[in-house]
């Protein structure tokens, strides 16, 4: 039953480009599945929700979907709630309604597809689905330098998805395994000299899709280019793939890891460090989202080399869940500040910092609504993000068991710092935009109407629901073998 969570959005996007409406029929479609995304929380594994169909006999690959485990409950949430805001933010040129809508629709199909699928050939077929809509829009309805940036972004993410799909063969080679669904490849095991070169492949090809440092440098002119819905699901949504995807298959490769440690903790501190510096160095609010979403990835990594550096998700009971509740808090809290920094274009038509001040005078709830999404991408308790980073700075000590600090202990001492980066960069961008003398662009603006308010509003509450209660995400990964201790939730909760 889980492919319903794939077909309607599906179904809608051929609708919308065979001619019916577009945005009433996108909005139906969105809404139906977030609902239905929402109930799954309380009966995930329940049988109703897997299905399997076999497509071809040797390999044996099957259209197999459903909840593998908790993380997939938590993607599938992130996907629906940023999908449903996406097309309900709107703002489709003139003309281009069906485009519009019908691609924000397959980019959210995409990537539902791929953090449901049980079989690695749809796992790895669904997230290319998902680009290409990706690469139409931005370069068709983007903004800016839209050519440029489409090519970069098709190049690299091509480059990526290549290196990523000879790793995943060598994967299934090395695994002896016949079939290719998940529960078969992760109950074979790989002979340990095979592992370093398919972990490598892996990072790399992974890494690439979720802008690991240095391959990096697509993002930030791909979000200040790209249409709005697209920003949002592909910053706050898509990257996550790339993530998601190495936790998924990091058993398989756990020796292999270790192996890339020290190079992983140095282009992970290259994230948080080198482009946090970048990021305060923006004049422009989108390509300073951009590249503070490139920032924030890091802070995921170091999660996951604290699950490297441990060797196990039983070793390090901290590490899975903190990436896992980062990932959800980021992407939510990324695709609410490009929802409002597409309101803030629209009203004085610049994203110049030096353009910009005094706009709280003339729209408070804009303000506000932007400094809680602002304020949550710094880490300020009682907002989701605050609970993740916290997970994951808990995560590097986990395994450390007193003597000299290991690699990972000293990464995350240093990661500390980029909290400081990224607080003094958004505080400034806040302070210029909203703040000080209203100059000629703000003033006289409308504030956001009660329409424009409502996804930023719905992601607003996704924020502050895991922040108050980081449990409510963190309960759906007991029993999964990636339960948090009580005391870290109590260090979280406070």
């Amino acid at each position: 039953m889980s492919v319903i969570f794939v077909l309607i959005p599906l179904l809608a996007a051929i609708a919308i480009f065979s001619g019916v409406k577009a945005r009433i029929t996108a909005l139906i479609a969105s809404g139906l599945i977030l609902f239905l995304g929402l109930g799954s929380v309380f009966c995930w594994q329940a049988d109703v929700w897997s299905m399997s169909f076999e497509v071809l006999t040797t390999p044996s690959i099957h259209l197999a979907m459903g909840f593998y485990d908790g993380i997939s409950v938590i993607m599938l949430l992130l996907s629906v709630i940023v999908l449903y805001a996406a097309i309900l933010h709107g703002g489709a040129p003139e003309g281009s309604e069906r485009l519009w809508y019908g691609s924000s629709l397959l980019i959210g199909a995409g990537a539902i597809g791929a953090f449901l699928s049980t079989d690695l050939f749809f796992f790895y077929a669904f997230h290319e689905l998902a680009l290409i809509p990706t690469f139409l829009m931005i370069g068709i309805l983007g903004k800016g330098e839209r050519k440029e940036a489409a090519w970069k972004i098709t190049i690299y993410l091509a480059f990526g998805s290549i290196v990523l799909l000879a790793g995943l063969l060598w994967l299934v080679n090395a695994s002896g395994s016949e079939s290719w669904l998940f529960k078969d490849l992760l109950a074979s095991e790989i002979d340990p000299s095979a592992q370093k070169g398919i972990a490598a492949l892996l990072i790399v090809g992974f890494g690439t899709l979720v802008s690991l440092f240095p391959f990096h440098s697509w993002a930030a002119p791909a979000y200040a280019s790209a249409p709005t819905p697209v920003a949002m699901l592909h910053a706050g949504v898509l990257k996550k793939f790339g993530l998601y995807g190495l936790i998924r298959f990091y058993p398989m490769v756990s020796e292999g890891m270790q192996d890339w440690l020290g190079l992983l903790i140095v282009l992970l501190l290259g994230n948080i460090l080198w482009v946090g510096f970048v990021t305060i160095n923006q004049k422009r609010m989108d390509t300073l989202l951009g590249n503070s979403s490139v920032m924030h990835m890091g802070y995921i990594f170091l999660a996951f080399a604290a699950l490297i550096e441990a060797g196990s998700a039983s070793a390090n009971t901290i590490a899975i869940p903190a990436a896992v509740v980062l990932m959800f808090a980021h992407g939510i809290s990324i695709a609410m500040l490009f929802c409002l920094s597409d309101s803030i274009q629209k009203r004085t038509n610049t994203l110049e910092l030096t353009e910009l001040g005094g706009l709280a005078k003339a729209a408070p709830k804009l303000a506000f609504l932007f400094g809680l999404a602002g304020m949550a991408s710094i880490g300020l308790p009682g907002l989701a993000n605050f609970s993740g980073e916290v997970l994951v700075f808990l995560s590097g000590f986990e395994s450390y068991k007193g003597g000299p600090l290991g690699c990972v202990q000293v990464a995350t001492i240093l990661a500390l710092w980029g909290v400081v980066i990224s607080a003094v960069y958004m505080l400034r961008a806040f302070r210029g935009t909203f703040q000080g003398p209203a100059v000629k662009n703000s003033t006289g603006v409308a504030d956001l109407t009660f329409m424009e308010k409502m996804p930023a509003m719905i992601l607003a509450a996704a924020l502050l629901i895991v922040g108050l209660y980081p449990n409510s995400l963190l309960s759906l990964l007991e029993g999964c073998g990636y339960q948090v201790s009580s005391d870290a939730t109590e260090q979280s909760d406070n």
